[in-house]
Order: C-alpha cells, then structure tokens, then sequence
C-alpha cells in the first residue's frame, strides 16, 4: 500500500468550533502535532493550517467543512502525491463516541467534507479514520454535529482521540492497512453451536398380550 505523505483533519476554523463534534478530525491532528513535536504554520493563500514533519505533512483546511477539499486537492497535485496517500480523519455519526472505523476507500457517506474532497481528489480512493460521534437522534442534524459533547461522553471522545491517534502513528511508521487490522473493532466470533440431533433411546415395542384360548364353541367343519 502507499505510503502516507499527508494526514488532514476536518473541522471548522474559530473558537466557537473547537470542541464541537464536527470537530473532532482536528482534535486529533492537534493531539498528532504535539505527538510528533511539530508546530502548526497558517498559510492564507493555501487556505489552510499546516504542520511539517519527516517526510509527512499535516493539514487542517481553514476552508469551513464543506470546502475542505478546495484546500487539500491544490496540494496533492503540487506535491505529485496520490489519493491513497492522503489520510484524512473526520467524523461520523454511523458509531458512538469511543469507536473508530478505518476505511481504504468509500463514498462520502452524507459527510459534506469527504464529499468535497472527493470531488477535489477525483477519486474516492483515499483512507479515512472515522471517529463516532452519535447519531443526532431526534436533532436537526446540523444541530448536531455543531453543539458539543455531553459531560457522559468526554470519557469515550477521549479513548476514540487516542485510538486516532495511535492509528495515525500506526499509518505513518508501517502503513494504513496494518493501522486497519490493528485499530479497527474486532468482529466477535459467535462459537459454532454443533448441532446435535437428540434420538430417544430405542424402547423395546410393546409386546401383544397373547390371546387366550377361546372357550366358545367351534363351529363344526363336518357337513351335517
């Protein structure tokens, strides 16, 4: 698999988003800077946040979620780099907070930052790590996925940040499909239940009572 060359995040820029859900792709590319000890650089005319490292590039597009892709598609092409060397975290309200799913490939799945990148890309053929954030329920959706965490679930955001994390770290040491096997939630496998056909035991068939010898007249075989 190729190798990742850069990791973005999606989010929106200013104080007033950062620790809503949508959020949560630059929760964690923060986490992943500080990690690598790098530090972020804001570039106006690239329209985005950028933080560079040993053969790695972190990116947080300024751009507002739905254009995030106006940002990150100028960039692959100027560094010659392919689709599937663009790792991009975001969110996703298919799974819980405390759940992270890796994806090598994929449509945007009513996510408007994918689908912006997609278009931009050209390909749906880029790796994702999703991170749950909750269905919306009852919610407008928009609602949503721009209001914050509850205080119950600071806890899961926090294992599925560091979850991120470690996958990230995974994708750019090995590669994201050892990231995959690693991170992704394990299928419980049901046992097998053998079936076992239960025979009654063989009963001896119910033995006729023998007949008594009849004590009525026979009839006489002799013509009379």
């Amino acid at each position: 698999m190729s190798q990742i060359r850069i990791i973005v995040g999606l989010g929106n820029p200013g104080a007033e988003y950062r620790t809503t859900r949508h959020n949560v792709g630059f929760m964690v590319l923060d986490k992943l800077a500080d990690k690598l000890g790098l530090k972020w650089k804001h570039d106006r005319p690239r329209k985005g946040d950028f933080a560079t490292g040993p053969g790695i590039l972190l990116v947080k597009p300024r751009t507002y979620m739905n254009e995030s892709g106006a940002c990150v598609g100028p960039l692959m092409r100027y560094f010659k780099f392919e689709p599937e060397q663009v790792l991009v975290i975001h969110d996703d309200v298919a799974f819980d907070p405390g759940v992270i799913k890796l994806r090598a490939t994929g449509s945007a799945g009513g996510q408007n930052g994918v689908k912006s990148l997609i278009a931009h890309l050209g390909s749906e053929k880029f790796p994702r790590i999703r991170v749950g954030i909750g269905a919306a329920g009852s919610k407008d959706m928009t609602s949503h996925v721009l209001g914050g965490f509850s205080p119950e679930e600071q806890e899961p955001l926090e294992k599925s940040l560091e979850q991120a994390l470690l996958a990230s770290l995974c994708s750019i040491k090995q590669d994201f499909q050892a990231a995959a096997n690693l991170y992704n939630p394990k299928k419980v496998k049901q046992p097998r239940v053998k079936k076992v056909v239960e025979t009654a035991p063989k009963q001896e068939s119910p033995a006729m009572p023998e007949s008594e010898t009849s004590h009525e007249p026979q009839a006489s075989t002799t013509p009379s």
